[in-house]
């Protein structure tokens, strides 16, 4: 064999054995012509469908559910391997006919739901267990392969991507399968209980950690990008904290990643965290750090979206940074507001269709306006703010950003505090700290001056503070009636925001 099969990751390596078995078992030799796996057309779909009834067998029967041997693992690995042979188009194809003709048995079902109905003048104990019935005939046929797939090598993570690939097509609107909905909240079910927060392991990054993993690290950050491997050494390094949640069953793998400086007050910009940093060899001085500010958090698995990892995240370090500094008093985050410039040029382009441009901005602020660019007053310099704010050039002029600060901060504390989906926050940072009971705390201009932050924010960042023995009864009262608990700074740029838009 020549030596690059010998390199092989022993994993494909098992792949393939196993697969020549099953191929030696239906009668086929070994090194004969492999299947058509990766061909489009008829081919392509019966080796599809030959491939899902040898491998998602069907469910036993409600009398022997407990006695049935597991499938062989040749299954699961069969399985994995062919799906990752697949392209986009043939993944779709295959997920389609995988939730739709090995999910539920939707016959048997109505069934049961008449016999549980008949059965509602008998004994509880009748009753009970035509209920146990009905719910087991509930279970799709392909879950009881999803699962077996988490117990063999490399199953959970392979079970993560496919979840990435179903969100991936519900979200894009390729199909509007209800039976693809339906296999995803089967996989969220399934990942929810396999990555509960007893089953996470909890590491702190440091330099010492392994490379691979820093490299990661590295790569996953999706909020402030690092740069090189000074950056992410300073980011270990002193009056820093990195932490991750790991998962026995994704070794090496970070699931969620936090990134805390230690700080003597509450940080008004990211450019004293990112990009001003102490010598990487200083000594902490621990009467200087009294504030944990959480300046990043990036969530690395497309495939654990809506299972919930951040928040016992947080909960978990706060915990961990009270052992280390008792004596520390505040906790905040230093979030950024993706969305915000999007949103605000929605708003104005509608304030001026609607002819309203004059009620965005004071008389005062329109003179200043008018001063700086020459734009006449009205819908003309609507416009020509809108192309400065798109193209960032506002910055270059001080007035322009002495003029622009009240109108931007009070139309993004509105943004934060106003704009809602379902009744909740319409920015998804805002919603996840609010969920977690934090309180909008404050706005902060010019917070962000990369030209992300401008782009993404017109570089506003926001704090959202954690006070810890408020974070339960701001979490009920934000859930359940929809109330975002805000600071008197926040209020108040929101009630000048109603007095200048006339809401």
């Amino acid at each position: 064999m020549s030596p690059i099969r010998f390199a092989a990751p022993l994993c494909a390596w098992r792949y393939w054995c196993v697969l020549r078995s099953v191929q030696s078992l239906r009668g086929r030799q070994c090194g004969g012509a492999r299947p058509r796996w990766s061909s489009t057309g008829l081919n392509g779909e019966r080796s599809m469908e030959e491939l899902l009834r040898r491998t998602v067998t069907p469910l036993p029967t409600y009398e022997t559910r407990d006695k049935s041997p597991p499938p062989p693992d040749s299954n699961s690995l069969e399985f994995m391997y062919f799906y990752r042979k697949l392209n986009k188009e043939q993944k779709l194809a295959f997920l389609e006919k995988l939730s739709k003709e090995f999910g539920v048995d939707h016959r048997g079902v109505s069934e049961l739901a008449v016999k549980l109905l008949d059965t509602q003048l008998r004994d509880s104990a009748t009753v009970l267990q035509v209920e146990d019935r009905l719910r087991y005939s509930l279970t799709p046929r392909y879950r009881h392969l999803l699962s077996h797939i988490s117990r063999v090598e490399g199953g959970v993570k392979f079970l993560v991507d496919l979840r990435a690939d179903v969100l991936d097509i519900t979200t894009s609107k390729v199909t509007d399968s209800p039976h693809m909905r339906d296999l995803n909240s089967t996989l969220k079910s399934l990942l929810s209980e396999w990555f509960s927060v007893g089953l996470l392991r909890l590491e702190r990054i440091t330099w010492q950690s392994p490379c691979e993993l820093l490299q990661k690290i590295s790569q996953y950050e999706a909020v402030h990008p690092v740069r090189n491997w000074t950056d992410i050494k300073r980011r270990v390094g002193p009056y820093r904290r990195c932490y991750a949640f790991t998962h026995a069953s994704m070794p090496g793998e970070p699931l969620v990643v936090l990134h805390v400086a230690l700080t003597q007050d509450i940080s008004d910009n990211i450019q004293s965290i990112v990009r001003e940093f102490a010598t990487l060899d200083a000594i902490e001085e621990v009467q200087k750090i009294n504030t944990a500010i959480f300046y990043s958090i990036s969530s690395t698995q497309a495939g654990l979206q809506g299972v919930e990892l951040g928040n016992y995240l947080i909960k978990r370090v706060v915990r961990e940074l009270q052992s280390e500094f008792p004596h520390m008093a505040q906790f905040s985050s230093l979030s950024p507001i993706p969305g915000f410039a999007a949103w605000l040029q929605g708003f104005l382009g509608q304030y001026r269709k609607e002819g309203r441009a004059a009620e965005l901005l004071s008389e005062q602020e329109w003179r200043e306006m008018e001063g700086v660019t020459g734009a006449a007053h009205g819908a003309a310099a609507l416009e020509t703010l809108r192309a400065l704010l798109g193209s960032g050039e506002w910055l270059r002029s001080e007035r322009l950003v002495s003029t622009l600060e009240p109108v931007l901060m009070r139309l993004c504390a509105w943004y934060l505090y106003g704009e809602k989906r379902r009744g909740y926050a319409l920015n998804p940072v805002a919603n996840f700290h609010l969920q977690n009971g934090a309180v909008l705390w404050r706005l902060n201009w010019l917070a962000d001056t990369s030209p992300r932050g401008i782009a993404n924010s017109c570089g506003i960042m926001v704090n959202y503070r954690y006070f810890l023995q408020e974070t339960g009864p701001n979490s009920a009262t934000y859930l359940q009636n929809k109330v975002i608990m805000a600071s008197e700074q926040v209020l108040s740029l929101v009630s000048q925001f109603h007095k200048n838009s006339k809401l």
